[in-house]
């Protein structure tokens, strides 16, 4: 199957990736981006290994070899050599005095007309209130499940 990103490598680009492999002083994901574009370089001269050839040869995943002639086609070289990381880092949305206003709310009497609180009346009513600016009924949810309260 024909690769649908073709990498091709200027000359300056595979003697600054050449170089980078042959010192070695570098972070090791950024050694091993540098020589799957080295194998997959489709300019004249270079190898164009398929990704399959280049999965066995620098034991990698080919999902790995597909990113990286995605980033280095659709981004630049140096977006191949060094990807952003995913944060993965989830920054919470109340603090304590947020949350404590939640719990009194959710123990204080419901709206009219209503027998209890919902998750949705609750974040309702905080951005009502300019407790915050947004807010979901999962976090709603699980800051009160974290202070073990029903918001009944």
């Amino acid at each position: 199957m024909p690769n649908k990103y073709k990498v091709t490598l200027t000359e300056d680009e595979r003697q600054a990736l050449t170089a980078l492999v042959s010192k070695g002083k570098a972070a090791a994901r950024k050694l091993l981006h540098a020589r799957i574009l080295l194998k997959a370089d489709a300019a004249p001269g270079g190898p164009n290994w398929s990704d399959a050839h280049i999965t066995t040869a620098l034991d990698v995943g080919e999902s790995t070899v597909h990113r990286v002639r995605q980033a280095f086609v659709e981004e630049s070289l140096d977006a191949a050599l060094n990807p952003k990381r995913a944060s993965g880092r989830q920054y919470r949305k109340l603090d304590g005095a947020m949350e404590a206003r939640l719990v009194a709310l959710a123990c204080s009497p419901p709206p009219e007309g209503r027998q209890r609180w919902t998750m949705e009346l609750l974040a309702d009513k905080l951005v009502e209130l300019k407790v915050v600016q947004s807010i979901g009924r999962e976090c709603v949810r699980t800051t009160l499940k974290k202070t073990n309260l029903s918001p009944g």
